[in-house]
């Protein structure tokens, strides 16, 4: 490797405190170019924030950032080894949590590397703290929450949980750190290293920031921590400012922006890319998720079958079933994701694709095919996350509530998510053993904190709150994010969301309609179906009601702890 044009620079640890002040500076207030750094500790710091004065003063930016994200990078669940299969649905807030991945592809975390040394003590340290706080969640004000909450993701303490090393390869030396297909030789945080030291002898290489900032939004996303969200778009920016218009910080942006749930930017970027280059697989996917989540469906469709025509392949297929499934066509939707199995050939193609094949057979209640496909995914990755979570939910909606707990508790502690933190809540609360309500406080205590922490970085966190906060929280905050995200976006995850937020609210004649516009495009979702028959009810639609709860029962018997309960007890109060 070549010689660092800043070889003679005095150690960080020696390097005069005014310098390390003026860096951190930098860092917090975002580059000239408007980049962002807020979000970020110190041992966070990002690649940039420098000012492009000379080559030298990038290298030592550049330096000081890999020394500070190294410290701060913990392992994720994940190498980066898949290509991509990232669409970040809403879904029926249960889908896989899909990642991007930094090699232009976007899939699901799987292998978690071990854990590094240094931080060990710490992060042992932070799994007690975030065990022992039990009952005082309650009493903790929610800013608190959301710090412990973030210095716990900081420290790693949530990837704890896979210790075990699942084989992940070594990384190319740093020379050809600037691929994005090194990012597909190994760990994810070892990828990253990698490629900041690259970029501090590199700092004009633009590919190399496009890659890393891509590289970021995948550690943001696999760990759940939206804190990387301000270093990624740095990254991007730095990338953009060397080289405008260049394809992989465009595709990058169009990545970010659907991470943080910007949606019409997405589209914007991709569709940018897709002038240039027609044949861009990440382009083309990321038009599909944003059409999706735009509630454009039927546009959605014809770019499925446009990237399927060119970019054939695993992440089109998936992205190509969803579109069907939200149809209602579960035929075609099972038949193209078994198709995508097959041709699947890495441990992450196959995690990925037999977990959603898993989801889709537990939305219709064939929980017998739901686990088999989710013991699929987890002969390939004993550690996906996702398929740990659905295995989760099906055997609750199987009545095996001691295994779910375990198995949900298991994945709160590696992924701090809404969606289980709620569903781990909701499973304590069905228990109600001595100690489970305050058990139950604690997880949607989290949920606020990870929604504060979501929004501070800039992610747009409206859906997360109207869901949680509508069952299990304030109803009036509730009902206003919910108002605020169908003001952006008409999908049917958005109607069900304002609908159920209204009833809770008692505004139930306003409900209706969105209630109905949730369930109109045959979406085989047993939650939406619930909340329209509740709905009913509720409006003097007595028939209707009962139609829509016993539908929603035959279809999925278990599709929510508490929410299937409440279906059985409505229908005999209606007898």
């Amino acid at each position: 490797m070549a010689p660092r044009e800043n070889d003679n620079k005095p150690p960080k640890d020696e390097q005069p405190a005014a310098t390390q002040r003026e860096w951190e500076r930098l860092w917090e207030q975002g580059d000239d170019s408007g980049g962002e750094g807020g979000g970020s500790t110190k041992e966070d710091v990002g690649p940039e924030g420098k000012r492009d004065a000379d080559t030298e003063a990038d290298t030592e930016a550049s330096e000081d950032a890999v020394d500070d994200t190294d410290q701060a990078s913990t392992p994720v669940h994940g190498n980066a080894d898949e290509p991509d299969h990232s669409h970040d649905h809403d879904h029926d807030h249960h889908h896989d949590h899909d990642h991007d991945h930094a090699d232009g592809s976007t899939t699901p975390h799987s292998h978690t590397p071990p854990a590094l040394p240094h931080l060990d003590d710490e992060r042992i340290a932070a799994v007690r703290r975030i065990a022992a706080a039990g009952r005082r969640w309650r009493t903790v004000q929610l800013a608190g929450c959301a710090a412990l909450l973030a210095v716990a993701m900081t420290a790693g303490a949530i990837a704890m949980g896979a210790a075990k090393d699942s084989g992940a390869t070594g990384v190319a030396a740093a020379s050809s750190a600037v691929s994005p297909e090194l990012l597909a030789s190994g760990s994810l945080d070892a990828s990253i290293t990698a490629l900041q030291a690259h970029l501090r002898t590199q700092p004009k290489d633009f590919d190399g920031w496009a890659t890393l900032g891509l590289a970021y939004v995948e550690q943001a996303r696999t760990k759940g921590d939206p804190s990387r969200y301000p270093q990624a778009q740095a990254a991007f920016q730095r990338s953009l400012k060397i080289s405008p218009d260049n394809e992989n910080a465009l595709e990058g942006r169009a990545a970010l922006a659907a991470a943080r749930h910007e949606f019409k930017e997405a589209l914007t970027y991709a569709d940018q890319v897709l002038k240039e280059n027609p044949y861009s697989e990440r382009a083309l996917c990321s038009r599909i998720d944003a059409l999706v989540e735009l509630g454009r469906y039927a546009d959605a469709s014809k770019a499925a079958d446009l990237a399927d025509a060119r970019k054939p392949g695993v992440p089109v297929f998936t992205r190509y079933a969803y579109v069907h499934e939200l149809r209602g066509d579960v035929t075609t939707a099972r038949r193209v994701l078994e198709q995508a199995l097959a041709a699947a050939t890495s441990p992450g193609d196959i995690s990925y694709v037999a977990g959603t094949l898993g989801q889709l057979a537990w939305n219709q209640g064939d929980y017998k095919t739901a686990l088999n496909d989710y013991g699929r995914a987890l002969a390939a990755d004993e550690n996906y996350l996702p398929a740990l979570e659905g295995r989760a939910r099906t055997q609750a909606a199987l009545g095996d509530r001691a295994d779910a707990i375990k198995g949900m508790e298991l994945v709160v502690s590696r992924y701090p998510l809404p969606q289980p933190l709620v569903e781990l809540g909701e499973l304590y609360e069905s228990r109600g053993a001595e100690g489970d309500k305050a058990k139950a406080d604690d997880q949607y205590a989290l949920v606020d904190a990870w929604i504060a922490l979501a929004r501070a970085n800039g992610v747009n966190a409206d859906l997360d709150t109207a869901l949680a906060a509508a069952d299990h929280g304030d109803v009036k905050s509730a009902l206003k994010a919910a108002r605020a995200e169908w003001a952006r976006r008409h999908t049917v995850h958005t109607a069900d969301a304002l609908a159920w937020a209204l009833h809770v609210n008692g505004l139930d004649k306003e409900a209706l309609p969105y209630a109905r516009q949730a369930t109109a495009t045959n979406y085989h979702n047993a939650s939406f179906i619930y909340h329209l028959g509740i709905i009913e009810l509720a409006t003097g639609h007595k028939a209707d009601g009962r139609a829509h709860l016993t539908k929603a029962l035959k279809l999925n018997p278990g599709f929510s702890p508490l929410g299937a309960s409440k279906a059985r007890k409505a229908l005999e109060a209606t007898k």
